[in-house]
């Protein structure tokens, strides 16, 4: 195990993707196993000394951005242990874009795609994440199976799913590796009316205790192994990017995909596999500021557009030609520019069009930088009835107010990236302005300020916005169960005082 303290050695391990400034630790711990780890914060907590847990730092929230205390790498615990039929079991070090390629490697398929490749995998756990195809396949609780973790007291705890679940009493018990137990009251909230969201820990009418440290942002215990759930993977892919010129069209193209994945979805459960039947892996969304955005590195993109929609469906050589057909039916019916569209089935046309996706993102934070700002980004998804009216709010209050931005994002689960652009400081003053508006009109929408990001440090304000005291209080009795000194991810998802 390496251990640091230079400041020197500390200093790329201090901020992570949210520019979040003022990180510092006494010491770095690189540990290689499980019973290193339970070690460091076995100390820790007997010295109440604070612990903040690095994945691969790509977090847009501030949670592995230490103040004070043991910062912990996960990155030498980077070993895949296995992939078989129907299952992996991975070191939460492990970056996705690596995991996902030697799955696929062995005629597997890991859904999960969040923006950021090289994320580490227990950081994934860690947040819930999602990304794209999470319109199809969910987040990445639905793959999680068993987790290890090591608990702020160094005691070590194995779950698996499905084994221990919350009583009627909303007390959950766990017992530890060396038979010590932790009782635990669940908050009493009700998830929003969305299909993602990582605001604050889990709550349902049934809680598997696997589900409370899926999300939980590192404050509950340091995933150190995960076993996930693998899919065959997919015999190939149809794959489009449709421009519309009316804006209107273009949702309600959307509209129809969704109610039709959801009927051909709804169908398969009923009764037997549909394989010939209308269903998005994926619809993406780009706005007009977003494709003039991207033009610079993709001249190829139309112009005077209103927006755009990226879709993809897996196929087989037997379905591929009647999907097509259904696809073009339906973007015929919506009034689509196929003309000047793109549309592919090869694997190497696949990946220009997911670097298109990815592009926006890349090309946003170039701009950042440029102008020496921080980027202003919601993360708000809505109910169905209200994204129609949360989309009219963001563009006409951006320009009303004059910024310039870019929207982008998940259309298909209604949970659309704000990007606001500001190039000096009195716009960034603004920008952060708006933000608290956008946060306050989405709560008001029945919505949830943060789908796929969490909370950490840089939004656990808006959480209390969103929830109030008396929940907040009911995450901090959650927490103390299981780290009764507060001592890991302090001020993660909710401010140290809560804890008392």
């Amino acid at each position: 195990m390496q251990v640091k303290t230079q400041l020197d050695e500390l200093q790329n391990y201090l901020v992570d993707a949210s520019n979040l400034q003022g990180g510092y630790a006494d010491k770095l711990f690189i540990p290689q196993n499980s019973a290193e780890i339970a070690e460091i914060i076995k100390e820790a907590n007997e010295k109440n000394i604070p612990v903040t847990i690095s994945g691969a730092r790509t977090g847009l929230v501030g949670g592995c951005v230490p103040f004070g205390g043991y910062l912990i790498s996960l990155e030498k615990l980077n070993q895949i242990k296995e992939i078989g039929e129907g299952k992996s079991i991975a070191q939460a070090g492990v970056i996705l874009a690596d995991f996902q390629k030697e799955t696929e490697a062995k005629g597997f398929f890991y859904p999960p795609d969040p923006t950021e490749w090289s994320c580490q995998l227990g950081g994934t756990v860690a947040t819930n994440a999602s990304g794209s195809r999470s319109f199809k396949y969910g987040s990445t609780r639905c793959y999680v199976e068993r987790l290890e973790i090591v608990l702020p007291t160094g005691d070590i705890l194995n779950l698996k799913r499905g084994e221990v679940f919350a009583g009627n009493d909303g007390f959950i018990e766990l017992t530890t590796d060396s038979d010590q137990t932790v009782r635990a009251k669940l908050p009493t909230y009700l998830q929003p009316d969305v299909r993602k969201n990582t605001s604050g820990y889990f709550s349902s009418t049934k809680v598997d205790a696997i589900d409370l440290f899926i999300g939980s942002e590192g404050t509950l215990g340091v995933i150190t192994e995960i076993e996930f759930k693998i899919l065959p993977k997919p015999k190939g892919f149809l794959s489009g990017i449709i421009f519309f010129k009316n804006e209107n069209d273009l949702l309600n193209f959307v509209n129809e995909a969704r109610e039709k994945s959801f009927e051909t979805r709804q169908t398969e459960n009923q009764k037997s596999k549909v394989e010939n039947q209308l269903d998005a892996t994926l619809l993406e969304y780009f706005d007009e500021e977003a494709l003039k955005f991207i033009k610079g590195k993709f001249p190829e993109t139309p112009e005077n557009m209103a927006g755009a929609v990226f879709f993809e469906q897996e196929t087989t050589d037997e379905t591929e030609d009647e999907l097509f057909l259904q696809w073009n039916d339906l973007l015929e019916k919506h009034n689509a520019e196929i003309d000047v569209s793109w549309f592919t089935t090869t694997e190497e046309d696949r990946q220009k069009m997911r670097d298109f996706r990815h592009a926006l993102p890349v090309s946003v934070n170039e701009f950042i930088v440029k102008h020496k700002q921080r980027k202003v980004s919601t993360d708000i998804a809505v109910p169905d009835k209200n994204f129609a009216s949360m989309l009219r709010f963001y563009k006409k209050s951006l320009k009303d107010w004059g910024l310039d931005y870019v929207i982008f994002g998940h259309i298909g689960d209604n949970h659309l990236h704000v990007n606001i652009l500001p190039k000096d400081g009195d716009e960034a003053h603004t920008a952060k302005q708006l933000y608290g508006r956008f946060i306050a009109q989405g709560i008001m929408l029945g919505g949830t300020i943060s789908a796929e990001h969490g909370i950490g440090k840089v939004k656990s304000k808006y959480l209390y916005v969103m929830y109030g005291e008396r929940y907040l209080n009911e995450m901090a009795e959650l927490k103390k169960a299981f780290d009764p000194k507060g001592i890991l991810g302090k001020n993660n998802i909710f401010d140290a005082r809560y804890l008392g």
